[in-house]
């Protein structure tokens, strides 16, 4: 059983490690607001990860994969939430640091970063594909199958934790660079690009 444990957790620590839209806007949040704003977002996407993991141990993410029509629902809806944040940093580029409030990230408020990232995951059906899919063909033997997702979505969850939470730290440590108000603007309209193009891979795909 901990051989497989092992071998599930390096998938899961692969699959973390690839870019993709978490990492964009715990980019876009770190940058311009802080490292605690940037870890508020790394709390809310955890917990929308937690909220997949519940609903695939109960088996409603399973429901939601096999219904085409609320999966098009959740989907186009998360895909309009990417664009939409990557269109505010297209259109005010370096404005969420204009008011020079971003230096820690507590003006900001904590609601708005963990909320950022939380609707970011909970508006993403394939997080439920990728946990229905894959999670029961990763689960250890000798545990029931509900038992072994849960501890592999616990460990999904620490992995992208320590992960995010690491990238937040070295994005943190280049402050001073960052802090220049042509470099934010740069990396805001970069960014918004990203956004939005995760966001029509995710409508078309």
């Amino acid at each position: 059983m901990l051989t497989a444990l092992l071998g599930a957790t390096g998938v899961l620590a692969l699959l973390t490690l690839v870019p993709g839209p978490d990492m964009a806007i715990v980019t876009k949040r770190a940058v311009t607001r802080g490292r605690a704003d940037g870890l508020r977002t790394v709390a809310g996407i955890a917990v929308g990860l937690l909220i997949w993991g519940a609903l695939t141990v109960a088996g409603l993410a399973a429901l939601l994969a096999a219904s085409a029509e609320v999966y098009l629902v959740v989907k186009l809806a998360g895909a309009a939430y990417l664009c939409w944040l990557g269109l505010r940093a297209l259109l005010r580029p370096g404005a969420e640091a204009a008011d020079g409030r971003s230096v820690d990230g507590r003006a900001a408020g904590a609601g708005g970063a963990w909320r950022t990232g939380l609707v970011a995951n909970v508006l993403n059906p394939k997080i439920a594909v990728f946990y229905t899919g894959l999670l029961p063909a990763l689960a250890p033997p000798g545990l029931r199958p509900a038992v072994g997702m849960a501890l592999l979505v616990l460990v999904h969850v620490l992995l992208t934790v320590v992960w995010l939470g690491t990238y937040v730290y070295v994005l943190s440590r280049a402050g001073r660079f960052f802090a220049r108000p042509r470099v934010r603007r740069a990396l805001d309209r970069t960014t918004g690009v990203v956004l939005i193009g995760f966001g029509v891979r995710v409508a078309t795909s």
